[in-house]
């Protein structure tokens, strides 16, 4: 089968090079970031110049952008290029509604819209060992179900398309939550003059241990904020999105306001653009 990439940065890189790697064939399309397609290019795969010659050569394309808003004027770029039997795959965190509205749109042309969100970081799509929620119907799960254990090692179907962006925010709710809870505590110990080592390492023998503390604290402790390679802007949308599903849902709470608070407060200071573990610099607002 041959995968479409668009977006082979920081996790699209991965993920083509486990497609690869597992014999099928890849094209990518010019990035920002020349240096992922050069080297998945040296790999194996081909490159587009333009969106129109990558949707012709692919049975599915991958979509690894930024928000829905991307992913809508995306769709809306290949629309013209599409075929029946197609199927595109959206790995980024998404509005489920937006999901579902591009589900609607592309029926008519008999094209599969997915939603298939990722759990884990560029390391772990490296490795192919990514977590994939997925909203498919029953039948296009079946199809990609393979193409997704080529660069997960865990990979779930939540029910039709929407459910597995609608998971994804839930889980995202929780880490940035988290990152929120690390940032503050550990402001808390600089203003009572603990240690941050000593703490950390007593933290890690209690139920206070997690993946979010690990990354945030053990960089920072020599001096390197970027441990948490997420950034401050995804961060908020992430959070965004969840706020609007928790009211759809009726749980939105005090604390989800304060969690959103957080990243906002961030993002309006020209913060965005720096990745979450930056929140624990004293001096942030000094970093350049």
């Amino acid at each position: 089968m041959h995968i479409g990439v668009i977006g082979a940065g920081l996790m699209g890189h991965g993920m083509a090079a486990n497609l690869l790697e597992k014999g099928h064939g890849v094209t990518v399309i010019a990035h920002r970031n020349r240096a992922p397609v050069d080297d998945l290019v040296l790999r194996g795969a081909q490159e587009a110049k333009e969106l129109s010659e990558l949707a012709r050569g692919s049975t599915v394309m991958l979509l690894c952008v930024s928000s829905s808003q991307v992913v809508e004027e995306m769709v809306a770029r290949l629309r013209p290029h599409l075929r029946p039997r197609q199927i595109l795959i959206d790995t980024g965190t998404s509005n489920p509604d937006s999901t579902r509205k591009l589900v609607r749109a592309l029926k008519p042309m008999e094209v599969s819209f997915v939603d298939a969100p990722l759990t884990g970081g560029p390391e772990q799509a490296e490795k192919g060992e990514l977590g994939v929620l997925v909203g498919a119907d029953e039948e296009t799960f079946a199809r990609i179900e393979p193409l997704l254990r080529c660069f997960a090692s865990t990979v779930r179907r939540f029910g039709p398309p929407g459910s597995g962006h609608t998971a994804k925010l839930i889980s995202n709710y929780l880490v940035t939550g988290m990152v929120a809870l690390v940032t503050e505590a550990f402001d808390a110990a600089q203003r009572a003059q603990i240690e941050w080592k000593d703490l950390y390492e007593v933290m890690l023998n209690g139920s206070g241990n997690s993946g979010v503390l690990r990354k945030m604290v053990e960089p920072a402790l020599k001096g390197d904020f970027d441990g948490y390679r997420f950034s401050i802007a995804n961060a908020a949308k992430d959070i965004g999105y969840y706020a609007e599903l928790a009211e759809k849902l009726g749980c939105d709470t005090p604390l989800m306001e304060a969690v959103a608070e957080t990243f906002g407060k961030a993002l309006e200071t020209g913060h965005g653009g720096r990745n979450v573990s930056h929140l624990l610099d004293p001096a942030i607002d000094d970093v350049s």
